[in-house]
């Protein structure tokens, strides 16, 4: 990875956890697991359909106040790791702070976005009912070994 790229994500990250209010260590490397329950609720159809897309429903989750843990991957800083141009990269760039500053003006009751108009009530209910409902890990783990 360029440089370039790299000290523009550590910007953008250091930005985005100001203005989503979390403490992340990244948010531009692409990985990323979410719950089919959080997924349901969420209106990821309203998302960009371009890089934007990962910030939007960052932005989305964090609105319905849904938990966000980190999972630990591989990074490569070479040339070869970036498949972004420059201008996708700024125009990459200007969306993070845009969805940053849509984040805001939305909690602040300010403005409204069609992305993030959801519901937290109803999506943290669905959460909470999924959570009830799911099996123990050692069960799902005991299961794994007798089936092969």
């Amino acid at each position: 990875m360029p440089r370039y790229k790299y000290v523009a994500n550590r910007f953008l990250t250091f930005v985005e956890n100001i203005f989503l209010q979390q403490k992340l260590s990244e948010y531009h490397t692409g990985l990323r697991a979410f719950s089919s329950t959080l997924l349901a609720g969420l209106p990821f159809e309203r998302n960009s359909d371009d890089f934007i897309f990962d910030n939007q429903i960052i932005a989305q989750a964090i609105a319905v106040g849904a938990r966000i843990g980190e999972v630990s991957c591989p990074t490569r800083y070479q040339a070869e790791s970036s498949s972004i141009n420059l201008r996708r990269s700024i125009r990459y760039g200007l969306g993070v702070l845009r969805t940053c500053g849509q984040y805001r003006l939305r909690k602040h009751g300010l403005r409204r976005y069609p992305y993030l108009d959801v519901d937290p009530a109803l999506v943290l209910a669905r959460l909470h009912a999924a959570d009830n409902t799911a099996q123990p890990t050692t069960e799902v783990r005991e299961s794994a070994r007798t089936d092969g």
